[in-house]
Parts: C-alpha cells; structure tokens; sequence
C-alpha cells in the first residue's frame, strides 16, 4: 500500500470509510475489506459505529499495529470539559489505547472558540491517545488559523473530494502547511462508478471507471476515503 507522509505522519493513502455503514455492514464489509489489504480504516464518533469497527479489527486477525485508525471528535464534546472523556470513550469502543490520528469533525461548534478545540486537540496527543492530529471541513482560511494555533503541526484536512469537486483552494493550501487532504465521497456517492467518461479512461487500460477515479485523486496527492 502506497504511503503518503504528511508533517512526519505516514498515512496510507487508500483508506477505508465506515461513514453511513451501521454494525451490521461493518461486521460484513470491514473484515473483507481487511483481507484485502486495506490498513488505514476512518470512523468517527457521529457515525454511531465505532464498537462495530473496532470489533471487526479485533476478529480480523490482522495485527492492530499495522491499521492506522482514525476517529473524529463530534462538535458536542469540543468543550473542554468533554472532549477528553468522548476521546477516551472512542477508545473504549474501539478497543484499542491510541489512535493513529484524531480530527475535530467540523469548524466551529458551539463550545468554545478555536484556539480552545486545537488546545483540546494537543492535550489528547500530549497524553498519548492519538499520534497525530488534524481537522475535517475545514475551508482554506479556517486550516491556515488552526495550523497556526497548534502547538504540533497538523496533518490533514478532511474533505470531500472527487472529480466533480474542485478543492484547489485547500489543496494548495495543505501543501503549504505541510499537510495533505484526506478525501471522502471519493465516488461522488457513486456518480464516478457509473460515469460514462471514466468508464471510456477505464476501458483503455483494464480499469473500472471507479479505479480510474480513485487514481486521479491519489495522483493529486490526496490521501483517499
């Protein structure tokens, strides 16, 4: 699996996403997923899934210091005096002491102003419960403010990200800051699978119109969901 490094971390560059997939679709889809190759998995506290995830690593047979995890933090636990408790909850439910990264799931949040969710997001690195941070939604001004207000240098914006969606801005942005995209909705929520162009790339080179688009999106450097 190619890796891609940002700010000191390597990532995986395909990942698998677990969004809109309850513990039933986890239970079936992720352990193949597994067995496939996949070691970068995404999941998040909102999605509702994350015991599901970590119960299909754990059966998996696959050693738990090759997956690189990620979970986000919900904008109702960004204050300070929840977010470390959901984190250590997330890891509860994930069965595992640490993360490979944590992200804040969206800008903003009613709790607190930036500064205090980037502090939040340091403290749970600095106790060792993720080894890298980042954010997710995060427009190009907003990821330029939170580089600037973390003590550690941030990893990747999390976005949606497709042929059919130009994130010039922030790509141009991350790589300034040192940092990559990780982009989800990799398949437009399956327009790139069905898409006639695609299909035609595809067919030239042995390919489905789906693996062409998630090779253009790799090709831009971006880490893909």
């Amino acid at each position: 699996m190619q890796t891609i490094t940002a700010n000191g971390a390597g990532i995986p560059a395909l990942g698998f996403g677990t969004f809109r997939m309850d513990a039933r679709e986890v239970a079936a889809v992720l352990p193949e997923a597994l067995r496939r190759g996949f070691r970068h998995v995404d999941t998040a506290q909102i999605y509702g899934n994350e015991e599901a995830v970590g119960a299909a690593i754990a059966a998996s047979g696959v050693p738990r210091t090759e997956i690189f995890l990620t979970t986000k933090v919900w904008v109702d636990k960004y204050a300070p005096e929840e977010f470390l408790p959901s984190v250590h909850d997330s890891l509860r439910k994930l069965g595992t002491d640490h993360v490979g990264l944590l992200l804040l799931h969206w800008p903003g949040g009613s709790d607190g102003p930036r500064e205090v969710q980037i502090g939040e997001l340091n403290r749970v690195r600095d106790v060792g419960l993720a080894r890298h941070i980042g954010v997710s939604n995060y427009s190009a001004s907003q990821m330029r403010e939170a580089a600037a207000l973390s003590a550690v240098p941030l990893v990747t914006n999390q976005v949606e990200y497709h042929p059919w969606l130009s994130q010039a801005p922030v790509l141009a942005e991350a790589s300034a800051l040192g940092m990559k995209l990780t982009g989800y909705y990799a398949m437009a929520d399956g327009l790139a699978a069905n898409d006639p162009l695609l299909a035609r790339i595809g067919a030239r080179h042995g390919k489905s119109a789906a693996q062409v688009a998630l090779r253009w999106q790799i090709q831009q450097g971006v880490i893909v969901l």
